[in-house]
């Protein structure tokens, strides 16, 4: 049955109206720095928003959301107050409204009784490839076993970090370079998940639909479409028609057209989570602490909360109401539009319970403009998602 499911990431303090849906995923960066002032304006807008389910994951830039690092780098930044960690998390964890996600899968039963009573499973991490100094950042050698927690079988994937290749371009003037993370690109091949809803990469915000090689010696992807965005310089909604009626051709265009892209195997291409220096005319190997370049804030040069707003602007990132939520446990069957009832042979012994999936859409739902000429182009609406879900 059809799902509306409406997907944003890197607001950044920003608190848009949001088009109407079953279910609300936002993908990290809820804020500039995470104190517990800006949690609790984004949480309030959050809990408000009118969504069955709501399901949220950290970004780098939520640093009190990530103890360890909040403790050990807390004087790289200037705060309004002494933040508490603890208070900070529990504003999302406590949460009557909100599945708050780190690094783990739950249920999501719609119960409504004017909802459309569907079922998913969804993974949830805030996890980012290191690049200077953030939260929840993972060296390059640690990918796989950060992205061996998704299960096989899960239908939405939610990652602060879009998988190399796959909406995460910082390219400016034709270049491709690429800055999401290849060890979540190898894991996405493995588990077929319906959906990746990211975020990050502010400039490589949009849709690709990935469809997997049935080989790795063959490279991880067959091809890739690139969604045009039919909200683009009109007041219609950035709307992806994943529908029943869509694939029949019932659509009428409504969700926006695809088109082929060339594409070279994203495994090929650096170790990913560069931030969105690229569309500055620079190289992804600029220096560090260069001009255009996203600054070591880790380091002992302390940034204020403003200074961080405006460079969030600027510089930007990288550049349950009637529901249940129950645990689920890896592993699970494939649901959604893939086909687990069709008896499909486990390709090179490493595919997962989504083996009968051929195509995964990854999604960057960056709110927060891209940057050109050294300025935010503003802001990006939010990307509305219909999709078919069991009952």
């Amino acid at each position: 049955r059809k799902t509306r499911i409406v997907c944003i990431s890197d607001t950044h303090n920003q608190t848009p109206k949001l088009p109407a849906g079953d279910v609300l995923i936002h993908a990290g960066d809820l804020t500039n720095q995470g104190s517990l002032s800006e949690l609790q304006k984004t949480v309030r807008w959050l809990e408000r928003a009118d969504f069955e389910v709501k399901i949220v994951v950290a970004g780098n830039h939520d640093i009190t959301l990530d103890p360890p690092f909040y403790t050990a780098h807390k004087d790289s930044w200037r705060w309004p107050n002494p933040q508490d960690p603890s208070a900070c998390r529990d504003l999302l964890l406590s949460s009557p409204s909100i599945t708050y996600l780190e690094n783990e899968t739950a249920t999501i039963k719609l119960t409504s009784p004017n909802g459309p009573h569907t079922i998913f499973t969804v993974f949830g991490s805030p996890c980012t490839p290191k690049h200077w100094n953030w939260a929840f950042q993972y060296a390059p050698d640690a990918a796989d076993d950060v992205w061996r927690h998704i299960p096989d079988g899960v239908d939405i994937v939610v990652t602060h970090t879009p998988p190399q290749g796959h909406c995460d371009s910082g390219a400016s003037m034709g270049d491709d370079d690429r800055s999401g993370c290849p060890g979540l690109t190898k894991r996405l091949w493995e588990t077929r998940p319906l959906l990746n809803v990211c975020g990050h990469i502010h400039s490589g915000r949009g849709v690709e639909k990935v469809r997997w090689a049935g080989h790795k010696a063959e490279g991880l992807v067959d091809h890739v479409e690139v969604w045009e965005d039919p909200g683009k310089g009109s007041k219609k909604m950035s709307l992806v028609d994943l529908s029943y009626r869509a694939k029949i051709g019932r659509g009428l265009g409504r969700g926006g057209g695809w088109s082929l892209r060339g594409f070279s195997d994203s495994m090929d291409v650096g170790v990913g989570g560069q931030p969105d220096a690229a569309s500055t005319g620079l190289s992804l190997r600029a220096e560090k602490g260069g001009p255009g370049v996203q600054p070591q804030s880790g380091d002992a040069k302390s940034m204020s909360t403003s200074s961080l707003e405006d460079f969030a602007l600027s510089q930007n990132e990288a550049a349950a109401q009637g529901a249940r939520v129950e645990e689920t446990v890896s592993g699970q069957g494939d649901i959604g539009i893939g086909h687990g009832d069709q008896a499909v042979c486990q390709m090179d012994g490493a595919l997962g319970g989504n083996v009968g999936r051929e195509e995964t859409v990854v999604i960057n739902a960056a709110y927060l403009g891209a940057r050109a000429a050294g300025k935010a182009i503003g802001f990006n609406k939010p990307i509305v998602v219909d999709v078919e879900l069991p009952v």
